[in-house]
């Protein structure tokens, strides 16, 4: 295909206002009846529940077939990695040095792990759900590259309540249907790309309840004679507003021959309440329907990525899964392994090579080939370099300022990064990563948000999820039990917009139409 950039896509020209119209309602009824939906309103009006949907693309967006297949593939590997990091707690000590002292939200996860050390881990096994998030980059013509080409750069790793596996199947599967009622076709000239085969599926749901049944069968059954069954309970966050992205994970589980019960707690003040632990390390929930409690097989963590959780409760909470025999998903330590300073550490000389070690370097190099530049705010001779860059208004429009947290909506972008540096203690710098800025293609696309209609350019973000299981070595590291590439997501924002949070608004999730060529 030739430039996306051409006003041939998305086919806006060669389609009617009637079959425009006809899109955008055909969009809103499949979410409605699909439940494509976040949670609003007033919890406390029983009567009423109040949705609005989730933010939604028109056209697929294009994307490069190769660097698809490339992400993929490269999942199972990124699988590993994280794994050993998750189970190398002296390097992440290192990495997280300066945080553990400066930041709270890193000393009490820090915390929880010391105190979980101290009283013994009893359960060997961690899972992790994982979602490596990637931009199209435009390589820029050099003397020994004349010829720019794409390449997919890591926009960070997530380890922790990794959201969206439901919204894409849902999204993606409405795209699908759009394509095969014809309201996508067009003339023949020019041709049109959007057609079944150039639209990838993803089976992001029933890839991530495989996964958690299969910790539950490594689970086994009940340890100790005060159960006598077995489920996997989800701490969830109270007043949930993304329960759509969360309830078919539970339901998928409860729908298995034979059932897998799962079960949700608000996390963490009813998490306290409904749950003990017994003398020998079971953790025990006590469903609100039942007198009899159930053993907790694995603890499926959709709750915990806010600084704010961690209170008294929060912490008390978190210890109690720690110490418990419980499967975590992640580990605190997973969740620690996903914090932007290890992001930023992973690309230094010799670091991957630590991790990876049944690896060949060819694996290697191909991870570190996604990575872009990230560097520490410390006191470093590369840190005190990147204050310097961060501080000038003449550089700092090259990079994004990162802190380690979920969710979206916390980065500093280009030019506000000196007066937020200004503002802030200088003894907090170092708990932020300087990221250069990827620089993606133009592409174009007509999006539906809360926010309202936006037709125009836009930039896309494709998550590869993996799901792994892990047991701790006795001399350290991880052997793998289980490691498999588990869908993806896609989402597109304006590309006037820098953040692209779905839930909050800034985003929409979207399905790539992989073309051979963007340029």
């Amino acid at each position: 295909m030739s430039s996306a950039s051409k006003p041939d896509y998305p086919p806006l020209a060669l389609l009617s206002d009637d079959r425009l119209v006809a899109l955008h309602s055909a969009i809103r009824d499949w979410q409605l009846t699909h439940g494509s939906l976040i949670k609003i309103g007033n919890w406390d009006d029983e009567d009423n529940i109040r949705a609005r949907p989730i933010g939604t693309s028109i056209f697929p967006t294009l994307f490069p077939r190769s660097r698809f297949e490339e992400a993929r593939q490269l999942q199972k590997d990124y699988n590993e990695l994280y794994a050993a990091v998750a189970e190398d707690d002296t390097w992440l000590a290192e990495v997280l040095r300066d945080m553990l002292v400066s930041d709270p939200f890193a000393k009490a996860l820090w915390s929880v792990h010391l105190k979980a050390k101290e009283a013994g881990y009893i359960q060997p096994l961690t899972m992790g759900i994982f979602r490596s998030d990637y931009m199209l980059h435009q390589q820029p013509v050099s003397a020994i590259d004349p010829s720019p080409g794409l390449a997919i750069k890591q926009v960070e790793f997530n380890t922790m309540s990794c959201a969206g596996g439901t919204h894409a199947s849902i999204v993606n599967t409405m795209h699908h249907h759009l394509t095969a009622t014809g309201l996508y076709t067009t003339p023949p000239t020019p041709p049109n790309p959007i057609h079944p085969s150039a639209l990838p599926t993803t089976s992001t749901i029933s890839n991530l309840v495989f996964a958690l049944a299969t910790a539950h069968a490594a689970y086994g059954p009940p340890k100790t004679a005060l159960a006598t069954a077995t489920a996997i309970l989800m701490p969830v966050q109270p007043f949930n507003i993304n329960i759509c992205d969360e309830r078919p994970l539970e339901y998928g589980l409860w729908a298995r021959a034979p059932p897998i019960p799962c079960h949700r707690v608000d996390f963490p003040t009813d998490f306290l309440a409904r749950t003990t632990r017994a003398e020998t390390g079971e953790l025990l929930f006590y469903p609100p329907h039942s007198t009899q409690p159930v053993e907790v097989s694995v603890a499926y963590m959709r709750a915990g990525y806010d600084a704010g959780e961690h209170d008294e409760e929060g912490m008390e909470a978190r210890v109690r899964i720690e110490t418990s025999r419980a499967i975590k998903c992640p580990s605190v330590l997973g969740q620690l392994a996903g914090f932007k300073k290890v992001q930023q550490a992973l690309a230094g000389a010799g670091v991957l090579e630590r991790f990876l070690l049944s690896g060949n370097k060819g694996r290697v190099e191909r991870i570190r080939g996604t990575f872009a530049p990230m560097y520490p705010l410390d006191e470093t001779e590369v840190g005190l370099w990147a204050r310097g860059q961060a501080r000038r208004i003449e550089t700092a429009g090259r990079y994004v300022l990162k802190p380690s947290l979920e969710g979206g909506g916390h980065n500093v972008y280009r030019g506000d990064i000196p007066e937020f540096l200004e503002r802030a203690p200088e003894a907090e710098w170092r708990n932020w990563v300087l990221m250069e800025m990827i620089e993606p293609p133009k592409l174009r696309n007509v999006l539906l948000s809360a926010v309202g209609v936006h037709e125009g350019g836009v930039v896309s973000e494709l998550g590869i999820f993996g799901t792994c299981i892990w047991k701790k070595r006795k001399g350290g590291g991880a052997e793998i039990v289980e490691n498999k590439q588990a869908g993806w997501s896609f989402k597109t924002k304006a590309d006037s917009v820098d953040e692209m949070s779905v839930v909050k608004g800034y985003g929409c999730f979207d399905t790539p139409c992989l073309v051979e060529d963007l340029l």
